[in-house]
């Protein structure tokens, strides 16, 4: 039997968490005094680990001023937790927990995560949904350099024993994208998250899904052509 490998990205794919990250992000600037990004630039930069995310969003800023951006934002995530409303604040996408269990059923399939995240989020995020017994490995920002870089898909692939040929990178973003491209993975990418399809396409995904039904048909598809 011939395994395969299915990594989920988690925010704009999964779960759509936008308004966590934004009410996060507006709070770490305007806690260092700086005027916040417009939503669609926070949005932009979602899936990035916050020391790149920051860097791009405020480019005019220094190392330091990025460092308590990063730091900011952490603050106002953990208080957000605290508050309890993370999981009515970031709900699972329409069809997730239907596909998940799907395809954690078949015994030729292993399923992961790739985020940028950090472990503690993800951790706590997987908790609320319930989502932890379905993901044999979990990549987070905490150890890998960000997004785009490889080095969470290459790990996945090293925990899971499944070779780069029989692995596929489910994500919302530009950034998934290439990161499977790097990884030598096929990418896959979805249209209900935070960049457009055109380009998820620009950056190699294969195909865009238009929702979660569609997933099935587009990995059978994907592992009989390879």
């Amino acid at each position: 039997m011939t395994l395969r490998l299915v990594v989920f990205d988690v925010d704009g794919t999964l779960v759509d968490s936008q308004q966590q990250i934004l009410a996060a992000m507006i709070q770490a600037f305007e806690g260092i005094g700086l005027v916040p990004p417009k939503p669609a630039a926070m949005r932009a930069i979602i899936g990035l680990s916050l020391p790149v995310a920051m860097a791009q969003l405020a480019p005019e800023a220094g190392a330091r001023d990025h460092d308590r951006l990063a730091e900011g934002y952490r603050q106002a995530f953990v208080a957000q937790r605290a508050a309890g409303g993370a999981e009515a604040d970031a709900p699972l996408y329409p069809g997730a927990l239907a596909a998940l269990r799907a395809l954690a059923a078949r015994d030729d399939t292993l399923l992961g995560v790739a985020t940028g995240k950090s472990r503690r989020g993800l951790e706590h995020l997987l908790d609320c949904h319930d989502l932890r017994p379905f993901f044999i490995t979990s990549q987070v920002a905490d150890d890998h350099p960000s997004k785009p870089h490889p080095s969470m898909l290459w790990q996945a692939m090293a925990e899971t024993g499944v070779d780069a040929a029989q692995a596929v990178m489910l994500g919302d973003t530009g950034f998934d994208m290439e990161m499977a491209r790097a990884a030598g993975v096929t990418p896959l990418g979805v249209g209900w998250g935070y960049h457009a399809p055109a380009r998820l396409r620009d950056h190699g995904a294969v195909e865009v899904l238009a929702d979660f039904a569609e997933l099935p048909t587009a990995l059978e598809t994907i592992w009989r052509q390879g």
